[in-house]
């Protein structure tokens, strides 16, 4: 059997009757600029469908190995003329922390001339914001992504994109957000209300708190959804009773369910554990088990991560004391 080259892959990928195989996809990892070139002269012969399923496959292998990286290939095709394949070209990009790509996705979200690019790139910014929240970002590219954001969400642009663009705007801790999430919050449309739970979660700012709770037992199953996604991403600990009244009561949406469950194992507590376990005992069906095993898991490691914040404050409060001593000993 020939030995598999990058040249056989790429020869592979031409042919649409065939599958792609698994072990191709690590050859589309980590390209150098020599074989992304050989890439592109041989996408330019790829038949648009064949296109999308090598570009959904990687993005799926993406989500479940953490040693690849598809961002050579995601980068060349933000050009593509195919809006689907520029779509999926900034999913492949979701994991990357590159500054240099702000502008390029900045002028994808305010010019493409569809929604979905659009939209993709929307989702985007919103993790260039965060890295800006957390220092990670120059200011002033955090700042045009900021002011961006605010006029699509102020706009009369496509409500889906506006929408897009106040859940990315969550991220940030600029003065006007508190204005901006609330208005979205206050809205009739459950779409917007959603939204602004979403960024409420995303803004881990406890001045939320009252409002997402008050949301986790809304008629509507998507302000439901949101309200319990954004619970756990604040860690509400008055919302843990709610959350388990919810999963006794919720009989129509699965998402939702699952929404509370996941909230659950981020707030934490024996209440959730004895909860989760019950669920456990009770499952029926593999991916529901699963589902339940990673609750537990993510229980487990958000426990931890409190007890070692806790022993942090510990170490800070004996240093001051120390401190404080020093000082009272040196007069």
């Amino acid at each position: 059997m020939t030995e598999l080259n990058f040249q056989s892959v790429l020869d592979h990928l031409l042919d649409s009757k065939k599958d792609i195989p698994q072990g191709h996809l690590q050859y589309y990892s980590d390209l150098d600029p020599k074989s992304l070139r050989l890439f592109l002269d041989v996408w330019k012969n790829v038949p648009a469908n064949r296109k999308l399923l090598l570009l959904d496959t990687l993005t799926t292998h993406l989500d479940e190995d953490t040693l690849v990286s598809y961002e050579g290939i995601g980068k060349a095709l933000l050009d593509d003329a195919s809006a689907e394949v520029r779509t999926r070209a900034l999913g492949l990009l979701a994991e990357s922390d590159d500054p240099v790509l702000v502008d390029k996705i900045l002028n994808i979200f305010q010019a493409d001339t569809d929604l979905a690019p659009r939209l993709q790139a929307a989702r985007l910014l919103g993790e260039f914001v965060l890295m800006g929240e957390l220092e990670e970002l120059e200011e002033d590219r955090l700042h045009k992504i900021e002011e961006a954001l605010i006029s699509v969400i102020r706009s009369d642009e496509n409500p889906t994109l506006r929408r897009q663009a106040l859940e990315a705007f969550g991220y940030s801790g600029r003065d006007e957000a508190v204005a901006i999430l609330e208005s979205g919050y206050e809205r009739e449309d459950p779409l917007w209300v959603s939204s602004a739970l979403r960024a409420m979660g995303r803004s881990h700012d406890n001045r939320w708190n009252g409002s997402v709770t008050a949301k986790l037992l809304d008629a509507d199953p998507r302000i439901r959804y949101a309200a319990a996604e954004a619970a756990g991403e604040l860690n509400i600990e008055a919302a843990g009773p709610i959350l388990i009244q919810m999963l006794e009561d919720e009989e129509e949406d699965d998402e939702v369910t699952m929404a509370a469950i996941w909230a659950i194992s981020q707030i934490g507590g024996e209440d959730a554990r004895a909860y989760i376990l019950s669920l456990l005992e009770n499952a029926e069906g593999e991916d529901i088990q699963e589902f339940l095993e990673g609750a537990l898991e993510n229980l487990d490691f958000n426990e931890e991560l409190n007890k070692f914040d806790l022993l942090s404050l510990d170490e800070d409060d004996d240093l001051i004391e120390f401190d404080e001593n020093f000082d009272e000993n040196e007069e």
